[in-house]
């Protein structure tokens, strides 16, 4: 019998109001779970077993006075640790601010507490969300549970490998560039970025602030459903919030894809540089869904080839602004001896910053500066507006555009680490729908030859995360992969 942690939560609020299982155990689970498999993944920065114990217990009260609560309640959860909690330190991966203690919850978290979710702690992550591989944490890389000399993605794989090892139930994650999909993909679990806005961005600790998207790690699709619902709806807090009320994503789920229109982005299956076992995984799994009734046809992104570039040009730049206001007076590490504030300045910021986010800075400082910011941030606005308007045109003749999430199987720590170039390329089929803010989600959809999690990327229209939800969910049972790291059962074995 498989151990609590590793259930989805939708069975594990049914055992939960059945009186098969306490909140209280069910944390337990997951806390034992950590305490065996953490130290061989450094999934956590922070990890919080008082608080989830003093949480769960207040579920087991209110179910046993016969309270209605929310599908969330005593649900073990990860928060990424970009995203504010209220006295629990959030350091955002960065020696800036590892003395940082928020004085206010983000408005997803404080959503979710308020549903009765129970807090494992907060999740080790690239360096400001900057990264493909989560080695740019300053504080240590975190591992693949499927493989530890395997990365687990980033920039958010703290989130994903927790809740791949059962850490965790769900995971909350931001996607600037594809860093809750590709980590899902890495890791064999579900990831879901919601359109730009569904979510509100409150409490988030800003990278690009046009790009960035808070999103959702879990076991599977329904379950993905339903933290959307948890954390979605209007936030006056936050001025880009779309003003939807809050709702049940879980409707129409099993609809299937019957008379779905799905577009297949040929062009990203034929790129060089895609392992073959992905293409063959991707390719099956479009079989499948024409087998499930779908219409299937080629689509075009035509300007999707120039995303990468575009978006390295507009996201260090956005972090450029972001990360000016590390230095050292307000908040966070203050480099001690400076001779004045400019020398304080500077050093805080040589010490407190990291490789890769300072190449960023430079990069987008470089890019805004006068005489180059028509050519570099300029065009790079209006290969956006271009990419776009691809994807507008596409759902003009398709319901979901379909991809591989990832070009790779997790790659070896250390493999990429040289080359920023070659990092940067793992998100090239994630990039184009941030920069559209199109919702988009990553189910496993196979194992490579190295026993490693394929990802199968389903796009849908912006606002239109229902649809894509259904058909992620309709191709997930029909793939039946189940699959879970074995290496896990070793460790906590």
């Amino acid at each position: 019998m498989p151990e609590p942690c590793d259930l989805p939560a939708h069975e594990l609020g049914r055992m939960l109001r059945a009186g098969e299982l306490t909140a209280a155990e069910l944390a337990e689970s997951a806390l034992g779970r950590a305490d065996a498999v953490e130290e061989h993944l450094f999934a956590f920065l922070t990890r919080t077993p008082g608080l989830a114990r003093e949480q769960a217990a207040l579920v087991d009260e209110r179910l046993s006075a016969g309270e209605e609560l929310p599908a969330g309640a005593g649900i073990p959860l990860a928060v990424k640790d970009v995203l504010t909690t209220k006295g629990i330190r959030t350091t955002a991966g960065s020696k800036i601010l590892e003395p940082y203690v928020p004085p206010y919850d983000s408005t997803a978290w404080a959503r979710l507490s308020a549903a009765g979710a129970v807090l494992m702690g907060k999740t080790n992550c690239d360096e400001f969300a900057m990264g493909s591989s989560n080695e740019n944490s300053a504080y240590g890389p975190v591992h693949n549970p499927w493989d530890l000399g395997t990365v687990p993605g980033g920039s958010s794989g703290g989130s994903a490998a927790a809740v791949a090892a059962g850490e965790a139930v769900w995971g909350l994650g931001t996607d600037t560039g594809g860093s809750v999909r590709q980590p899902a993909a890495l890791c064999g679990v579900v990831g879901l970025k919601p359109t730009y806005g569904r979510v509100s961005r409150y409490g988030l600790i800003a990278f690009a602030s046009s790009l960035d998207h808070v999103g959702t790690f879990t076991r599977d699709v329904r379950d993905a459903a339903t933290l959307l619902g948890a954390i979605a709806g209007h936030d006056p807090k936050d001025a880009t919030s779309l003003p939807d009320p809050p709702a049940d994503y879980t409707e129409d789920l099993d609809a299937g894809v019957r008379g779905l229109r799905v577009g297949v982005v040929a062009d990203w299956l034929a790129m060089e540089g895609i392992q073959p076992a992905v293409r063959d995984a991707v390719g099956a799994a479009v079989e499948r869904l024409a087998g499930l009734g779908a219409f299937v046809e080629e689509a075009a992104l035509p300007h999707a080839e120039y995303a990468l570039s575009a978006y390295y040009l507009i996201a260090p730049a956005e972090c450029s602004s972001n990360l000016a206001r590390y230095d050292g007076v307000r908040y966070g590490y203050r480099a001690p001896d400076g001779v004045d504030v400019m020398d304080m300045n500077m050093r805080t910021r040589g010490a407190g910053f990291g490789d890769e986010v300072k190449r960023r800075i430079m990069l987008g400082t470089y890019s805004l500066s006068a005489g180059y910011y028509d050519a570099y941030y300029g065009q790079a606005q209006k290969v956006r507006t271009l990419v776009i308007r691809d994807y507008e045109e596409a759902f003009a003749r398709f319901d979901v555009l379909v991809s591989p999430t990832s070009p790779t199987t997790a790659f070896r720590l250390g493999e990429k680490t040289a080359d920023p170039l070659a990092m940067y390329l793992c998100d090239v089929f994630t990039i184009p729908s941030d920069l559209s803010g199109t919702p988009a989600i990553s189910i496993p959809c196979g194992l490579g030859e190295d026993g490693l999690p394929i990802g199968f990327q389903i796009m849908g229209r912006l606002t239109d995360e229902r649809t894509v939800l259904r058909a992620a969910y309709a191709l997930e049972q029909d793939l039946g992969f189940s699959s879970r790291p074995a290496l896990i059962g070793a460790l906590s074995g």
